[in-house]
């Protein structure tokens, strides 16, 4: 019993073994900087197409089945290339460009698949093809630019030579850390000439710096020198201060003896002076307590009344300016206010005048033009009146000729007799003959002179129609007919 157990013991031990032994040969972990890709079975990764036939794994362990499967790694590694490309610019210089791109594989699913499917056997290649890749845009960039341009904007040449190639390095599944321009050679000496200038300028500036440097230190070492001579002045006109106060002191010493006889006087008379002043000071004290003060007091007082008067007399003539000042802003409130009352009733009655005046204006026209259509009308009806006479007339004569004549012959007969009789106007004495008959026959002559007859009456009335008129309008001449100029009648006398 002790056998078979011991014997199931060893089989257990030697399965766990095996079991152990088969994990270790199918657990597959990946680095931090590596992707497992797994091959021969069909797997879906997210973000990747169906059927892909290959799985990734990062960051973590799988079970790969011996003989069933096959496990690749691809590095995550940062990769380096030196970039040394032979350009030609925009404008025909040709250029060496020195530089380096680190790149690597992406970090994505998407990435590390395009980079598995292109470099997976080939990653020392990588280097190079990434190199083919940025050379030749790089070619291209640069042939686009000017030497200057290359110069002073270097970030512009790297951020388009990255924008180019990115299409391109994500197709390859990867991604560039880094691309840096480190020298740009010029075989011609183009960048040397393009320096020149400033170089000059350069050396210029250095030599007027220099120059400046020089006159400054000239000038603070002329300072200096000033300054110590000053220096050495004011030190000797002390020394000879000094000197000049040792000559006094010892002067001063060999006069002490006369000095103190003199001082020793000197306060003797300045005694006696004080001794003066106090009594002149006593006096006049004296004099101010005797004279000066009582006048004082007197003035004082008239001084003291004249100004109480002052004041009084002031206050007063305040007062009554005061007065006056308010009798005449009073007296001036009246005014504007009677002059207000007065603007304000001459506003008013000025507006009624002008209504009034309006309203008179207005009636007057309408008068005048109701009288002057009145005159109008009246006008009008008596040329339709005047028209509708002569129309009449005319229709009358058209009709009976003679009866019209007759009629007008009758109208004017006292006319047609007074133009006859005018004849003998200029007649002083006048002899008929034969009596009554003469009488009858010197009248018919007159009536014949006066007139032509019922042809002439005719003429006269077609004459008046013609203008309008009436027969009692026309003159004595007979519708322009003169009368015959009065004749001298024969007159015999009976014997």
């Amino acid at each position: 019993m002790p056998m078979v157990v011991g014997v199931v013991a060893g089989v257990a031990v030697l399965a766990i073994a095996v079991l152990i032994g088969l994990f270790k040969l199918m657990w597959r972990v990946a680095e931090p900087n590596e992707a497992l890709i797994i091959s021969g079975s069909k797997h879906r990764t997210e973000g990747l197409g169906e059927g892909m036939g290959f799985r990734i794994v990062t960051g973590r362990g799988t079970l790969v089945l011996p003989g069933v499967q096959a496990v690749r790694k691809l590095s995550l590694d940062l990769n380096e290339t030196e970039l040394q490309v032979d350009c030609v610019t925009q404008q025909g210089i040709p250029l060496k460009v020195r530089g380096v791109v680190i790149f690597k594989v992406g970090d994505d699913f998407v990435s590390i698949a395009n980079a598995a499917r292109r470099f997976l056997d080939q990653q020392k290649l990588m280097s190079e093809r990434v190199h083919n890749v940025f050379a030749g845009h790089l070619r291209s960039i640069v042939g686009g630019l000017t030497v200057e341009d290359m110069i002073r904007d270097r970030e512009k040449l790297t951020g388009q030579t990255r924008a180019a190639c990115g299409t391109e390095m994500e197709k390859l599944g990867l991604i560039v850390d880094s691309l840096q321009i480190h020298e740009i050679e010029d075989p011609t000496g183009y960048i040397r000439n393009l320096a020149l200038p400033h170089a000059s300028a350069v050396q210029r500036d250095a030599r007027i710096a220099q120059a400046e440097s020089n006159r400054l230190a000239t000038e603070a070492e002329q300072q200096a020198l000033a300054r110590m001579a000053e220096a050495t002045r004011d030190s000797e006109i002390l020394q000879a201060g000094y000197q000049a106060e040792r000559d006094k002191a010892a002067a001063q010493a060999r006069q002490a003896g006369p000095l103190a006889d003199a001082a020793a006087r000197q306060e003797v008379v300045v005694q006696e002076t004080r001794v003066a002043e106090l009594e002149a000071h006593r006096r006049e004290q004296q004099l101010q307590a005797d004279v000066r003060k009582p006048a004082d007091a007197r003035a004082y007082e008239k001084r003291t009344l004249a100004e109480a008067e002052r004041d009084a007399r002031i206050s007063g003539a305040q007062a009554k300016a005061k007065e006056t000042e308010l009798a005449a802003a009073a007296e001036a409130t009246r005014v504007k206010t009677a002059a207000g009352a007065e603007a304000e009733a001459t506003k008013t009655r000025g507006a009624a005048m002008a209504a009034a005046t309006r309203a008179t204006g207005e009636a007057e026209a309408a008068a005048s033009q109701a009288k002057g259509l009145a005159d109008a009308e009246a006008t009008k009806a008596k040329g339709l009146a005047e028209a509708e006479a002569i129309k009449a007339r005319a229709a009358a004569l058209a009709e009976n000729q003679e009866a019209v004549v007759a009629q007008q012959l009758a109208e004017n007969w006292p006319e047609i007799v007074k133009a006859g009789a005018s004849a003998f106007g200029s007649v002083d004495n006048m002899v008929v003959l034969n009596g009554a008959d003469g009488m009858a026959d010197m009248l018919a002559k007159a009536l014949t002179m006066g007139g032509t007859g019922l042809g002439l009456a005719r003429q006269l009335l077609a004459s008046m129609n013609q203008n309008g008129q009436t027969p009692k309008e026309t003159s004595p001449s007979l519708n322009g007919v003169a009368a015959p100029p009065p004749q001298r009648v024969p007159v015999e006398k009976e014997g």
